[in-house]
């Protein structure tokens, strides 16, 4: 059964010993977006989508690891490797598979993306720019530090959005650094400056907004 519309769910994903909170949409959902530490975000994104203009969303949050450092051995990928990659089979694949056989939802990558705030976002643009085939657009608000753009970035490359507040000037430089990266890569590129410090309420809000930008209204 795959769920009440308009309702959120959490479930254990078999065998993988990690939650999912999942966000369905009142109508059929014609956007999917995959968010990192779902746990903590879900239901601020929830609450921003909700009589918002734009296409049914659902938002799919596999949840972080409780720690910081088992957070970032999972999302930064020059960390520790092996676990970066378990987690990327994860995120990816599995959790992928199962929003298929679970809720019957199967969009392409020109309607799917991947979202993530502060180390969150710096997993989004990982992962985003590794499975350009998976998500056409990355949302990444406040991305830290560890993850930096590479001398050379890989081609075809998804649609970024970039957001940061004006009060926390390390992540504002992060997301312009990677902005500038990317036009310079030939990607299509959103850089938003908004009024707020790290974890300010401008991270769910401003969701409606990059579906809009990334797959219309």
């Amino acid at each position: 059964m795959a769920g009440p519309a308009g309702e959120i769910v959490t479930e254990a994903l078999d065998g993988a010993g990690r939650s999912v909170t999942v966000s369905i949409p009142p109508d059929p959902a014609e956007v999917v977006v995959f968010a990192a530490d779902g746990g903590w975000h879900v239901p601020a994104l929830s609450a921003a989508t909700r009589g918002a203009e734009g296409p049914p969303t659902m938002i799919v949050g596999v949840h972080g690891r409780p720690d910081d450092e088992g957070r970032m051995r999972e999302y930064v990928p020059a960390l520790d490797p092996a676990c970066f990659a378990a987690h990327e089979r994860l995120f990816v694949h599995d959790v992928r598979r199962w929003v298929t056989s679970r809720f019957s939802v199967t969009v392409p990558a020109a309607r799917t993306a991947v979202w993530g705030a502060s180390l969150g976002g710096e997993v989004a643009l990982a992962l985003g720019l590794r499975h350009p085939d998976v998500y056409g657009a990355v949302f990444s608000a406040s991305p830290g530090g560890g993850f930096r753009p590479p001398g050379v970035l890989p081609s075809p490359l998804p649609r970024v959005y970039l957001v940061a507040g004006r009060q926390e000037p390390f992540f504002l430089d992060n997301a312009v650094r990677w902005a500038d990266a990317l036009r310079t890569a030939g990607a299509e590129v959103a850089m938003v400056e908004r009024d707020g410090e790290h974890g300010g309420p401008f991270w769910g809000r401003e969701l409606p907004r990059m579906v809009a930008w990334a797959f219309g209204s």
